[in-house]
């Protein structure tokens, strides 16, 4: 099969070593099962598309099977928090185990709960999911800078410590995000780039080091359009949301992200997961959008 075939579970050869940072991990991945990201959005309506109740069973079956049909053969899968965390204190102890189960299972897991706050508080956020050994570690966390880029520096720190690594809030795709994410600074730059500024700074000694991908990425809506008026590369991941439900497709990928699109993570989450429960199905629709992506890409 192709090194590339997310039908195939096994890994080649050459794979780096779990302590390695997040982003040379996450290309090796990349290359390895084909450059995809699935969400994992527990959300009622699609508990209720799988024939599921909205409780905590459902909560349990939903996340298992998603694990057991994607965990060994996608890249990354992003679970978010806001859908366990609903559940209480059960919803969050299911959260724990699908985020070790998939790590377990191959998939670099990035959880999706994009915490933001300042000084001791961010600290205690950093420490609940980018500390090894925390119930929730995890190998990428999504974050806010919109307290300021400097508040983040806790994250930054331990993420880099531990070999984990971060998606930052740059140019996301709900409207409401122009507002503060397009609005200019004293010095005419706008925040979202000044957002990325900042993480290709944050990249450069990964790669003076010769890492292949710095491990601090932006999140970059897919639904966005031309962004040629932004330097997309910053050395790290973009993780790309809104293939699939959202309205955007594969083919939009090189019109975004231009010369930066190699370094894409397309996220898909209900495109895949509406094909639930059947394992089968989700296998069948995840190798398809890998390939669609590929293809779009160049790599086919």
């Amino acid at each position: 099969m192709s090194p590339f075939d997310p039908s195939d579970p096994s890994d080649p050869a050459g794979s780096p070593d779990a302590s390695a940072p997040f982003g040379t991990r996450l290309r090796h991945a990349m290359d390895a099962r084909g450059p995809l990201c699935v969400g994992i959005d527990p959300h009622a309506s699609l508990l209720r598309d799988w024939g599921l109740g909205d409780d905590i069973a459902a909560l349990e079956r939903f996340s298992r099977t998603t694990v057991e049909a994607l965990a060994d053969r996608v890249a990354a899968l992003k679970p978010q928090s806001a859908f366990y965390e609903r559940f209480g204190s059960r919803g969050i102890a299911v959260l724990e185990r699908t985020v070790e189960d998939a790590r377990a299972a191959g998939a670099l897991v990035v959880l999706d709960a994009k915490r933001g706050d300042i000084g001791s508080t961010m600290s205690a956020y950093a420490e609940t999911f980018l500390s090894k050994g925390a119930p929730l570690f995890a190998d990428a966390l999504t974050v806010s800078p919109y307290l300021g880029y400097g508040s983040l520096r806790p994250a930054v720190d331990l993420a880099r410590e531990n070999g984990a690594g971060l998606f930052v809030l740059a140019l996301t795709s709900n409207p409401e995000g122009a507002e503060v994410q397009h609005a200019r600074g004293a010095d005419g730059r706008t925040v979202g780039a000044g957002v990325l500024a900042h993480l290709a700074a944050e990249n450069a000694p990964e790669i003076a080091g010769g890492a292949p991908l710095g491990s601090f990425g932006a999140v970059v809506g897919a639904t966005l359009g031309d962004l040629s008026s932004y330097d997309l590369a910053v050395d790290g991941p973009l993780l790309a949301p809104g293939i699939g439900a959202q309205g955007a497709t594969p083919a939009d990928l090189p019109g975004v992200f231009g010369r930066a699109v190699r370094n894409v993570v397309p996220s898909v989450s209900r495109g895949v997961l509406r094909h639930g429960p059947d394992v089968t199905a989700l296998r069948t629709s995840a190798a398809r959008f890998a390939e669609e992506i590929r293809e779009a890409l160049g790599e086919g």
